[in-house]
């Protein structure tokens, strides 16, 4: 095993097997064979063909094309074909600048392919040359990847919020940091990557926030989501996303492009520009806080 590998399963996802989804012209998600073959049902809603999958041009409006997805998701969750369900909304986007062209239940996304956003938070500590990470362990309870290793704070990025907004209710929820310490975080990546999921397929786009804490700080959770936190030593985090799956997969991702940016990581890992290569990182789609409602 080794860091490579760890990139690798976030883009793990074969092409073929998906049709795009379209709403106009653009593409705005993948679908596979299995959910194409069932929205064949809704042809009110979508014109399925082997080639694609459209949102019909009959749906001319955000307000008309939400309210037809709201009720085609509810149907599938109503028969089982959509297991995940968060009542949450997203906004469908390619691109935070611009505006949603609908929104959408969270659970559904991967299982349309669309695009998502979310913040990861990288909790550091300084104890004199020493850098610390805080670690989180996923409530067994969670949905997706329960009982693995977490990012100090991570969430979803919801329609209506900025990011840093999102940033701060997070922080708050998730590891009880005050909002004007969760504040003094700071944007220092986006990562994009393309990969299957049990969940479906993400297609995510992970904005990622430093924050230093203070050495008596230790964060306590609030909203049932993490069993429990530790503070590691940088090694230490480093050999586990090495040598282990334990991270969740887009976790590892965070800290990997983490380690590199504190110099822990460098060319002398003969698979340094791959890795490099691979965390996906982008200035395109890089938000500055924009609110989507």
């Amino acid at each position: 095993m080794g860091f490579r590998d760890r990139i690798d399963v976030c883009h793990r996802w074969q092409p073929d097997r998906y049709r795009p989804f379209l709403i106009g012209d653009a593409r705005h998600g993948w679908i596979d064979a299995a959910l194409a073959r069932r929205l064949r049902d809704f042809p009110a809603v979508f014109d399925v063909d082997v080639a694609a999958v459209r949102l019909s041009p009959a749906l001319d409006s955000e307000t008309r094309r939400t309210a037809a997805m709201a009720d085609v998701l509810a149907q599938l969750r109503e028969s089982g074909d959509l297991p995940y369900w968060r009542d949450e909304l997203y906004p469908v986007t390619r691109d935070w600048s611009v505006p949603p062209v609908m929104l959408m239940e969270r659970g559904a996304v991967p299982r349309f392919g669309v695009r998502a956003f979310g913040v990861h938070l990288n909790g550091l500590v300084r104890r004199g040359d020493e850098v610390l990470v805080w670690v989180a362990r996923r409530s067994l309870a969670k949905e997706v990847a329960p009982g693995k290793l977490d990012n100090s704070v991570a969430g979803g990025q919801p329609h209506g919020l900025s990011f840093m907004d999102n940033l701060v209710k997070e922080c708050a929820e998730e590891a009880g940091i005050p909002p004007a310490l969760a504040c003094q975080a700071r944007q220092v990546a986006v990562l994009e990557y393309v990969c299957e999921q049990p969940d479906g397929l993400r297609d995510d786009v992970a904005v990622c926030f430093d924050l230093w804490l203070p050495a008596d700080f230790v964060p306590r959770n609030t909203d049932g989501e993490v069993e429990s936190f530790e503070l590691w030593p940088l090694a230490r985090a480093m050999a586990v996303v090495r040598d282990s799956d334990a991270f969740k997969f887009n976790c590892a991702l965070v800290l990997i492009d983490l380690f590199d940016r504190l110099g822990a990581l460098g060319p002398d890992d003969p698979d340094y520009d791959a890795i490099v290569a691979g965390l996906g990182r982008s200035l395109e789609t890089r938000p500055h806080g924009r609110s989507s409602g």
